[in-house]
């Protein structure tokens, strides 16, 4: 099988010739451009280290090293991924670590008396801050629900002309000139629930425990530009994407952040009209990511229309592999679960990693169903040894049926 029909196969699931892989296809199965970098040395190769998410200082994984280590997965983005920066005019910077990598040329964090580096918004307002000595940058601004936005007077972000006509020759490229599968994030504005209280998600969540009114305004208002966008998004790219991707995190380490009845009256009925819109309007499998203890919410999740899940954090309390893959593997695709990045990834041995790799594709592979990628990002300060054990160990698994 080629890469595309490996993805496709595993998806469907159909026992494909070997485990897929994931290596960078998504903002949340990528490596934090330090570790890349490192990698890249211990494998000989010496081109510039490209960061096109700052935020969360992600690496741009070029095509030798995703066909060194079995990708078989591209992602197709925006051509502004965070805080409002164009992807290219790249300069050269370094992380505090030391690392050189290029930036974009908009990226002009301010250095604070105290180290820490800051970003502003046009307006001159905070907007992010990486503290000094840190890896990655935290939020600052406030997102509609965190701000109690005005919802008459709210104006949602909408896919540009300019956007869909980069989407559109993007995912032709990707289509044509590679065999890989093509996934591509696009859900709503904003995360209905994590993401509308970025900047004061306590306040968030007090106002959708006591204002389900203006909730349920802010969500129809959400969900008709979401609507929108999902049509010019797929007049743009037509059946050139695989796969639909749309994030939220419902989870903590040790249990959901809300009940199952609050997110089955609040959330639920909203992300369902986008998905129920994917479903019928394209052959696009739709992919959530979504953090944390879930266990109890993936029933709503299966009957809202999702048909993979990531990024299955075994660690989680109830989130173990057996039992997903026992109670949900015929219905859901499970993305991801290889390798815990908290613990055993970045502080384990090679053969730790390898360990523990062989044992989540033992368990979550047999009958497809399964595409191999870290538990998220595999983050700073990870050995580039651990990160050829993951891959290595993948490639050759052997799966029993």
């Amino acid at each position: 099988m080629n890469s595309r029909e490996r993805v496709l196969c595993a998806v469907d699931h159909r026992q494909p010739d070997r485990v897929p892989i994931d290596f960078g296809g998504t903002r949340q199965s990528g490596i934090h451009a330090s570790t890349y970098h490192r990698l890249k040395q211990r494998l000989g190769i010496d081109t510039p280290t490209r960061v096109f998410d700052v935020y969360q200082m992600l690496a741009e994984i070029e095509r030798p090293v995703i066909e060194r280590f079995g990708g078989d997965v591209i992602g197709l983005n925006k051509p502004i991924v965070t805080f409002g920066f164009r992807n290219r005019d790249w300069k050269p910077w370094a992380l505090f670590d030391g690392t050189p990598v290029e930036v974009p040329g908009g990226f002009k964090p301010e250095a604070e008396p105290n180290g820490d580096l800051l970003l502003r918004n046009p307006d001159g307002s905070p907007m992010a801050r990486m503290p000094k000595g840190g890896f990655y940058f935290d939020r600052l601004d406030k997102y509609p629900g965190a701000a109690h936005a005005d919802v008459d007077t709210l104006q949602p972000p909408m896919l540009s002309a300019e956007e869909c006509d980069h989407l559109h020759a993007q995912a032709e490229a990707y289509y044509q000139n590679t065999d890989l599968a093509v996934i591509a994030a696009m859900g709503p504005p904003y995360e209905l629930f994590f993401g509308l209280g970025t900047g004061d998600f306590p306040s968030w969540m007090i106002t959708l425990a006591t204002e389900p009114d203006y909730v349920h305004a802010l969500y129809e208002k959400l969900t008709e530009a979401w609507l929108e966008n999902l049509r010019r998004f797929h007049a743009a790219v037509g059946e050139r994407v695989h796969i639909f991707q749309f994030n939220d995190d419902l989870g903590t380490q040790d249990a959901p952040f809300l009940s199952v009845a609050m997110f089955r009256e609040l959330i639920m009925p909203y992300y369902k009209r986008g998905l129920d819109w994917v479903h019928e309007n394209t052959r696009m499998k739709v992919f959530m990511h979504n953090d944390g203890a879930i266990f109890d919410l993936i029933p709503s999740l299966i009957e809202m229309g999702v048909d993979i899940l990531n990024p299955i954090q075994t660690t989680a309390k109830g989130m173990d592999p057996a039992r997903l893959k026992a109670e949900f593997g015929e219905k859901l695709t499970f993305w991801g679960a290889a390798c815990d990045c908290q613990d055993t990834l970045a502080f384990g041995t090679p053969d730790e990693v390898a360990a523990e790799v062989e044992q989540n594709i033992r368990i979550l592979a047999p009958g497809g169903g399964y595409v191999l990628a870290s538990v998220h990002n595999i983050q700073a300060n990870v050995p580039p040894e651990n990160v050829i054990a993951l891959f290595d160990t993948a490639l050759s698994a052997v799966v029993y049926v």
